[in-house]
């Protein structure tokens, strides 16, 4: 039996090892070398109108890592209409933007060898997919896209995984440690289309989450305007504040109750702030279990102790409106097996109760 177990983990192994040697294959069938880009002038085209400066600079400047993008940015060096803009800057029809020289690589798409297998994964995590999107269950720990001495998340890794895709975009995010459903726009119409319902608030999100202590099932709606702070390390932090912060709403219900020690609950965001939720969660006294930025110390000590190591913070159900077919769609991601995992040992736990 023994000697059963090890020929199938090695079987496994071998399995793979294999995938991951198949997909690096598959990326480096795109090119190789380099190639010297002169001072280039590009007009923003229709497609074009609202994408981020920043953004719309990656997809052009394919191969060129986001650092280098946001160091010629800073040196000013990429002009809109003649003139100096943030990374922020949203795209007009018409505007003309001055690309400066930058070596871009034309060679084959590099992903961090630590990163192979993790690549490989998000094959099996489409939810869903169609001619103009994408729904993917992001695991935690990987960033929803490159910044901020970041170079590889998310949407770099599906750019490689579907190369004959002209068009790649992130149609809203996850904080890097948050888990679950996030869509990618696979055409410029579609993400315009999905960005105006995320203003509009058609979108609808569902995340769980597990927190310490027993929950007040009257408080089921919080209002507690946000602002968003940058410390000197450049680190983001958000708090509440009544004087400055914007409007931000989060509602609330309780999915399942283990004593005085946790509960699990539903969060289901009404604005998109950073950090909406976990902020929240922290002003009622109930921070999010698992987070290391604004969470309670001993909780997540606790957890560890049972077998948790991430933020129990999972975008689990996400509805909207498919521009393909102009119905409304509802995609679950499942919950990942840790906080299964955690869920269970609660149970146990608490069992009779």
């Amino acid at each position: 039996m023994a000697q059963q177990g090890q020929d199938q983990v090695q079987d496994k192994e071998s399995q793979q090892l294999h995938a991951q040697q198949q997909l690096q294959q598959q990326l480096q069938q795109q090119g190789s070398g380099q190639t010297q880009f002169k001072v280039t002038y590009k007009t923003a085209t229709a497609d074009d109108e609202g994408q981020r400066l920043d953004n719309y600079l990656a997809r052009v400047l394919k191969g060129v890592p986001r650092s280098m993008i946001y160091r010629i940015l800073r040196r000013g060096e990429v002009r809109v209409n003649k003139g100096r803009v943030s990374p922020s800057y949203k795209l007009h029809t018409g505007d003309e933007i001055r690309v400066p020289p930058v070596r871009v690589s034309t060679g084959p798409v590099t992903i961090p060898s630590s990163n192979l297998s993790l690549v490989q994964d998000l094959k099996n995590r489409i939810l869903f997919e169609n001619e103009l999107l994408i729904v993917v269950n992001k695991p935690a720990g990987l960033a929803a896209h490159g910044g901020s001495g970041i170079e590889f998340g998310l949407i770099e890794a599906m750019r490689a995984l579907y190369p004959k895709e002209t068009f790649l975009e992130l149609a809203h995010r996850l904080d890097r440690e948050t888990s679950g459903a996030l869509i990618i726009a696979k055409r410029r119409s579609a993400l315009r289309n999905l960005h105006e319902q995320f203003r509009n608030r058609v979108v609808k999100k569902r995340y769980l989450t597990l927190v310490p202590g027993k929950w007040d099932r009257k408080m089921n709606l919080i209002n507690a305007p946000l602002v968003r702070n940058e410390l000197r390390s450049g680190e983001r932090m958000v708090e509440v504040n009544f004087k400055e912060g914007a409007p931000s709403s989060t509602g609330y219900d309780i999915v399942e109750s283990f004593g005085n020690e946790a509960t699990l609950m539903a969060a289901m965001p009404h604005t998109g702030r950073t950090h909406q939720i976990r902020v929240h969660c922290a002003y009622v006294k109930h921070p999010v279990g698992g987070d290391d930025k604004y969470g309670d110390k001993a909780f997540n000590a606790h957890l560890k102790e049972l077998g948790m190591h991430r933020m129990f913070l999972h975008a689990f159900r996400i509805s909207f409106v498919d521009p393909a077919t102009n119905r409304v769609q509802k995609v679950e991601a499942p919950l990942p097996e840790e906080l299964e995992h955690i869920l269970e040992v609660m149970r146990q736990r608490h069992q009779g109760e």
